[in-house]
C-alpha cells in the first residue's frame, strides 16, 4: 500500500468534515505558551478534527502543556500527571473521540545533588525516592506520553528526554532532570514506536538503540518501525538542521521518523519562537510530509506562516515499505572492528 501525505489539509475544522479518504494517522502543529487553559484548547480542536478524519492517532509536539517565559514560571506550572488539567483533559476528548494521542508534556520531580563522581556533566542530580534524606529541590521531566483511544495512559510508554538543550542562552538543564533510560518499543496502531524527544535528534546512537538494536538488546525482536521526536526547535538550529537530521535519523535506522514541532512565538512579546515545519519522513529517507514554519529574516521579525499554527498533516504510515528498504539493503554492522551501539 503505498504512503500518502496530505500536508495542510486540515487547516479549517470545515474541510475535516468534508475529508471521506481514510487516513490512519495525522501530526498536529501548536503554539504553547503559559496558559495550560489555552494550549489544552488548541489540542482538545486538533483531536476533534483528526478523528473526524478517520485518524486512528493524533501526534501532538514536545511541550504541549506549556512553554514558559522563564525558569520560575515553568516550575510553578508543572502538575503531576495524575492531577494535570492539561493531561485530563487531554485524556478526556481522546476517549469521546476514541483517538490514541502523543504528546509531550512536563512532569515534577524531587531531586538531590548527585555525587562528584558522576561521568556525565550533565547528571547534576539524580531523582529522590520517597524515603531519601538531604538537601533536595524540584526539577522537571521533559517527558513523552501515550493515551489509549479510551483515554487511558500507558505508562510503559512514558519517556523522559535523554539529552538536554543547552545552546546560547537556553539552558534546559538549568531546570529539566534528564532521563535515565530508554524506553522500550512499544505496540501501536502506527506499529512499533520508539520515542525521542527533540535534542535526541543529534545523537544517532539513540536511534540506532531502538531501531537496529545489538543481539544482546532486550528489544532485539521487536525493534522500532516507527521514531518519534517531538520538538520545539529554535528557528536558527531548525532552519540549519532540522530536515537534514529528520532523515539522517530515517536513513541511517531504515525506519519512518514522525517530527511534531510546536510553531511560532510562545506568547505575545516573547522572545522565544519554534521553528515548525513538522515532518515525516520514510524509511528511504524521503519527506513525505512537511507541514508550515515561520516566516521573517530578523529575530524579531519571525512569526508562525498564516495556517501554521493548528495545521494538521495526514500520513498513512506504510509498514510494508519499512520491511522492503530493510530486506532489499541489509545493514551488517562490523562488531567485529567497532563497538555495537
Amino acid at each position: 500500500m503505498p504512503h500518502v501525505a496530505h500536508p495542510g489539509l486540515f487547516e479549517c475544522p470545515e474541510l475535516s468534515l468534508n475529508i471521506t479518504t481514510t487516513i490512519a494517522y495525522i501530526v498536529g502543529q501548536i503554539c504553547s505558551t503559559a496558559s495550560l487553559t489555552h494550549n489544552l484548547e488548541q489540542c482538545v480542536k486538533l483531536v476533534a478534527r483528526a478523528a473526524a478524519a478517520g485518524a486512528k492517532v493524533l501526534f501532538l509536539p514536545e511541550a504541549s502543556d506549556y512553554i514558559a517565559s522563564s525558569s520560575t514560571e515553568s516550575l510553578s506550572l508543572a502538575k503531576p500527571v495524575s492531577s494535570s488539567p492539561f493531561v485530563t483533559g487531554l485524556q478526556s476528548a481522546a476517549a469521546k473521540h476514541s483517538l490514541a494521542v502523543h504528546v509531550g508534556i512536563h512532569v515534577p520531580v524531587t531531586v538531590k545533588p548527585a555525587s562528584s563522581s558522576t561521568s556525565n556533566p550533565v547528571l547534576t542530580a539524580i531523582a529522590q525516592s520517597d524515603s531519601s534524606s538531604g538537601a533536595s529541590a524540584t526539577k522537571l521531566y521533559n517527558r513523552t506520553i501515550w493515551i489509549n483511544d479510551d483515554g487511558s495512559i500507558n505508562e510503559k510508554a512514558n519517556y523522559d528526554k535523554l539529552h538536554l538543550f543547552d545552546y546560547a542562552s537556553l539552558r534546559e538543564s538549568n531546570t529539566t532532570q534528564a532521563g535515565v533510560k530508554f524506553t522500550a518499543p512499544f505496540a501501536s496502531p502506527v506499529g512499533r514506536v520508539g520515542s525521542l524527544i527533540c535534542f535526541d535528534l543529534r545523537f544517532p546512537e539513540a536511534a540506532l538503540h531502538l531501531a537496529k538494536p545489538s543481539p544482546s538488546s532486550e528489544f532485539a525482536n521487536s525493534p522500532a518501525q516507527v521514531l518519534l521526536y517531538p520538538s520545539a526547535f529554535t528557528v536558527p538550529t531548525g532552519r540549519a538542521h532540522w530536515e537534514v537530521l529528520l532523515r539522517s535519523r530515517a536513513i541511517e535506522t531504515q525506519s519512518w521518523v514522525i517530527a511534531s514541532a510546536q510553531v511560532g512565538r510562545h506568547g505575545d512579546g516573547a522572545k522565544r519562537v519554534s521553528y515548525g515545519k513538522s515532518l515525516v519522513v520514510d524509511p528511504w529517507g524521503k519527506v513525505v510530509l512537511e507541514l508550515k514554519g515561520v516566516k521573517g529574516e530578523k529575530d524579531t521579525e519571525w512569526e508562525a506562516e498564516d495556517g501554521a499554527v493548528g495545521e494538521l498533516g495526514l500520513i498513512d504510515i506504510d509498514l510494508e515499505h519499512w520491511d522492503g528498504v530493510r530486506e532489499k539493503m541489509p545493514l551488517i554492522r562490523r562488531t567485529d572492528v567497532y563497538s555495537e551501539v
